[in-house]
């Protein structure tokens, strides 16, 4: 038992390592001036990666902190109307209220798929003896 509460505890932690460091990418990327990245092929690609990004963020940071969904959502839509309000104050970057709406569209795909494994973990384990026994 202590080794499968141990492991969980590592797997919280890695998570919520994960969850601030990919935090700490999409900072620096959002805001470094534009000669430093590939150029855009199109302007629809600058959407999906907002909304890939935040995919991702939500995603970690709801499997890293379960208990608290609500904080996190609020947390990420403040962090991405942040990140617009800074590429506006810049003089490489622009802030677009369109960006932001890509994050929420990220954001809701993440809570989507972060929601399967925490259902996973909040179902009590049946026994095998009950599980296979047909009805």
């Amino acid at each position: 038992m202590r080794a499968a509460v141990r492991m969980l505890l590592r797997q919280h932690r890695a998570l919520a390592w994960a969850f601030w460091a990919l935090l700490l990418c999409v900072a620096v990327l959002s805001l470094m001036p534009t000669a430093y990245l590939p150029a855009q092929v199109f302007n629809l690609w600058d959407k999906a990666q907002h909304a890939l990004a935040f995919t991702a963020l939500a995603t970690l940071g709801l499997l890293a902190y379960p208990r608290q969904p609500w904080r996190v959502a609020i947390g990420l839509l403040a962090f991405g109307g942040a990140i617009e309000l800074a590429q506006a104050a810049t003089g490489w970057r622009y802030g677009e209220w369109s960006d932001w709406l890509a994050d929420a569209v990220g954001l809701a795909a993440g809570s989507a798929l972060a929601a399967h494994p925490r259902r996973l973990m909040d179902e009590p384990a049946q026994p095998a003896a009950q599980a296979s026994t047909p009805r």
